[in-house]
């Protein structure tokens, strides 16, 4: 009864730490930035971005100690939760947890506010911008200064996650490190997975109007409004 009472109280500490987690995420990414931005030129600022960025990891990791604990799974929690362990230990990575906080914030409402598709594709979208972001700091970290780079400024960095997570690959700028050839596996696989919701997300929304349109009749479609401007339960 009582790992029973324990678990109860687990959904309620996720619902009440979620969002401020994602303030603390968005936090911890922005004194990266500027720990990897600033390079040495501000000292100061440069260790208060540090101390920033450490006590909001420890945030991260007292949070999941309690949900741990809450779980009643012990140290089962470890794998059946991979992705928060993986989190964790690499931080950079808490944008891909934004569709958990997106369900426990919609979980206040009745009703969405996007339709499937439009959440499918916002979250997608989103995602792929924090993680582009986080990508092009990690890897501009490892590749300036390295001999015979080609990535010597963050807008260098910038432009490579961008060709890289839509799978275009320009080619002009690459990493020679090799931990930046590992950032830039990991945002490609990652490119790949988003941009194939999104584009199946868009494709079965064309379906369905499409469907619509044959069942209905092209007058009655036309007059018909967006699915996401269409009162909920119409």
């Amino acid at each position: 009864m009582h790992v029973r009472n324990r678990t109860d109280r687990l959904p309620e500490w996720e619902r009440r730490l979620d969002l401020p987690l994602l303030v603390a995420s968005l936090l911890f990414l922005a004194c990266y930035a500027v720990i990897v931005l600033n390079h040495g030129r501000d000292p100061l600022l440069g260790d208060a971005a540090l101390s920033v960025l450490f006590t909001v990891w420890a945030l991260f990791a007292v949070d999941y100690a309690v949900r741990l604990v809450l779980s009643g799974q012990g140290v089962h929690f470890v794998t059946t939760q991979w992705l928060d362990t993986v989190v964790l230990l690499l931080p950079l990575l808490r944008p891909v947890r934004i569709v958990n906080t997106y369900v426990t914030l919609q979980r206040r409402r009745d009703q969405p506010r996007l339709s499937l598709y439009g959440r499918v594709m916002a979250y997608a979208g989103i995602t792929a911008a924090l993680l582009s972001f986080a990508t092009a700091l990690a890897v501009y970290q490892q590749e300036r200064g390295a001999p015979g780079a080609t990535i010597r400024t963050f807008g260098d960095s910038v432009w490579w996650a961008c060709s890289a997570i839509t799978t275009v690959g320009y080619g002009d700028v690459t990493p020679v490190t090799s931990l930046g050839r590992v950032f830039a596996v990991f945002l490609m696989v990652c490119g790949l997975a988003l941009l194939g919701a999104v584009t199946g997300s868009f494709s079965s929304w064309l379906i369905q109007v499409f469907g619509r349109e044959d069942q209905e009749g092209p007058t009655s479609a036309a007059n018909r409004p967006p699915d996401d401007l269409r009162p909920p339960g119409s």
